[in-house]
């Protein structure tokens, strides 16, 4: 069984920071992309970053210049810098791979449980 579990969330005041991070678990072989996206109360979840295994990087408009996805390939895990929060940032952040191999499996899609980073004064 492969799981995804999200660290690093919270309460933090405008202009703040936060790293999240995210953990698998499994017999994993390798993950093609993982990334992060979030759901705000009342709203669609949307992405908020991706990475490739070769390094690609595909961030929102809304976080660019703020937030920072990288990746540990041997660990299978991936972690989101988020700098300069705002308000609107506040959400529950979910961690997303995509294309992940086991020994015995391949998962198209995997989500973690959510993390909630909300940005209040």
């Amino acid at each position: 069984q492969v799981q995804l579990v999200e660290s690093g969330g919270g309460t933090v005041q405008p202009g703040g920071s936060l790293r999240l991070s995210c953990a698998s678990s499994g017999n994993i072989i390798s993950i093609d992309t993982m990334g992060w996206y979030r759901q705000a109360s009342g709203k669609e979840r949307e992405l908020v970053a991706t990475i490739t295994l070769g390094g690609v990087t595909n961030v929102a408009d809304s976080v660019k210049g703020r937030f920072t996805i990288s990746r540990d390939n041997d660990k299978n895990m991936v972690f989101l810098q988020m700098n300069s929060l705002k308000p609107e940032d506040t959400a529950i952040y979910y961690c997303n791979a995509e294309n992940m191999r086991t020994n015995i499996h391949r998962f198209l899609q995997v989500w973690g449980r959510g993390t909630l980073v909300s940005v209040s004064s």
